[in-house]
This record gives C-alpha cells, structure tokens and sequence, in this order.
C-alpha cells in the first residue's frame, strides 16, 4: 500500500471527526456530554499532529516531537476516566435526547478503528506499528461512545411512551 496516500486519508478523516466533535459540543444538552465532546476534540487534534509527522517523515521534512501523544494513547486516559467518572445513570438519563449523536460519534470512531486495521493489515514493520497505534485509539474511542449511546438508549427505552 502507498503509506503517503494512507495518512493523507487519515489526516483528512481525522480533520473531519475532530469538526464532528467540536460542532456537537456546542449542540450537545448534557454539560458532561459537552465535556466528553471537546476531549475527544482534542484528542482528534492530537492524532492529527501524529498523522502529520509520520507524513512529515515520509517526506523527509523534520519530524514534530509526538511524545506526549505517544504517552497518552499508552495511559489510555481518556476512555479510562470516562468509563470511571462519566457514565453513570443521571448522565444517560440526560443524554437521551442526544442518542443520534452518540450513535454517529460511535459509528465515525469505528469507522475510523476499521480503517487503520484494514491498512495496518496491508503493511509492515514501522508503519504497521503507527497504524495500530491509531486503531487501538480509536478503538478506545468507540467502547466509550457505545457504552454512553446504550446506557442512554436502554434508559430511553424504560421510559413511558413518549419520553
């Protein structure tokens, strides 16, 4: 596979889920929906400084440093925090009316999980490495969106007719 045309559709995929995230952020009816929103946001941002260097190297253009971005996706922060400290039932309970942005917020990370494994699939060595790296993100990603689409939708679905 031409590892150039590869992060050049990543970074462009990346760019649009980051824009995703930050334009329902600001829709979101939930102040922790809001915050889950803006950290994957940032999130979005930081893999596409990621995205960027290894093209940068590609292309033979010095590299930015990625340690920090490195040391999250090893932390597993994000999806840990949210897992513990955000999803709970008043937090379902109130995102209820959000269920079809956290469903297209699901569905777009796993999109985005599939398409770094199937092209981690069809290299090797250093990049197959990097391609991982970004699947298992948004692999983490797509566990956190699920888990808060079906707390709420089950809350949902208890609920008298008409919400």
């Amino acid at each position: 596979m031409d590892l150039y045309k590869i992060f050049h559709y990543a970074l462009q995929r990346e760019y649009e889920g980051k824009a995703f995230f930050e334009q329902n952020a600001r829709r979101m009816s939930h102040a922790t929906a809001v915050e889950v929103f803006n950290k994957l946001a940032e999130e979005e941002a930081k893999h596409i400084r990621f995205i960027q260097a290894q093209i940068d190297a590609l292309e033979n253009r010095p590299v930015q440093d990625t340690a920090d971005i490195l040391a999250m996706a090893n932390q597993g922060f994000f999806s840990q925090r949210a897992q513990s400290e955000l999803i709970d039932q008043t937090i379902a309970e109130a995102m209820v009316p959000d269920l079809p942005v956290l469903r297209m917020a699901y569905l777009i990370e796993r999109d985005f999980a599939d398409f770094y494994e199937m092209a981690a699939g069809k290299t090797s060595g250093n990049a197959q490495e990097v391609l991982q790296l970004l699947a298992n993100w948004e692999r983490g990603h797509e566990r956190l969106f699920k888990q808060l689409h079906d707390n709420a939708f089950e809350l949902y679905a208890e609920m008298p007719w008409g919400g």
